[in-house]
């Protein structure tokens, strides 16, 4: 598999959020504006990334070598915390704007199972370190691509009269399940191509 491959298959067929549904809080949390969401996505993608760098060699020259591949998800979830922790500090220095927007949203980054999925899949699928870190990037980029497009259909939603049955969360649902129906039509699309 190339590595086109992979992060095309992981940003289209397999997006982490649309169709795996994982990572969902920050999905329906933080895209009510698109700047937010744009930075919340950077931010996932930044600490995606790392997390595969950092985890990979950890799970392949300790974990696996010393037997204790029962401890991944603690340490891959005390691995996630850290770096999130290194993405706080350097926003809350360098944009602050950013950083009051992302709010509560951005310590949930330590708990968002998009990022820990990334990591333990990248094991469980058996990628080489390069192939991890394309499927972390392509994930992440899945990510932004849900955020943008469900933030712009969420502005869309503002400025349309929407019966009061279906105003907030049912009409906010209704329209993520659309976005993610519309998905399944690039698994054709991607096993033309490498197929």
């Amino acid at each position: 598999m190339t590595f086109l491959s992979i992060i095309l298959t992981v940003m289209l067929i397999n997006n982490y959020v649309l169709v795996q549904f994982l990572g969902i809080c920050p999905f329906l949390g933080v895209s009510k504006k698109l700047d937010s969401a744009i930075g919340m996505s950077g931010a996932v993608i930044f600490v995606m990334v790392l997390a595969t760098a950092v985890t990979w060699p950890i799970q392949r020259l300790l974990l696996d070598r010393f037997g204790i591949g029962y401890l991944q998800t603690v340490v891959f979830i005390l691995v996630i915390a850290a770096l999130v922790q290194l993405v706080e500090l350097v926003l809350k220095k360098y944009m602050v704007g950013l950083y009051k927007s992302l709010g509560l949203f951005l310590p949930l980054i330590t708990t968002n199972c998009s990022v820990l999925g990334v990591t333990v899949m990248n094991i469980d699928e058996g990628y080489t370190y390069l192939e991890s870190l394309a499927n972390a990037l392509g994930a992440g980029v899945g990510f932004m691509l849900a955020m943008v497009l469900f933030a712009g259909i969420r502005g869309k939603m503002e400025n349309t009269d929407i019966p009061k049955v279906l105003q907030g969360i049912p009409i906010t649902l209704m329209a993520a399940s659309i976005l993610s129906l519309s998905f399944n039509g690039f698994s054709g699309v991607i096993d033309g191509l490498f197929g």
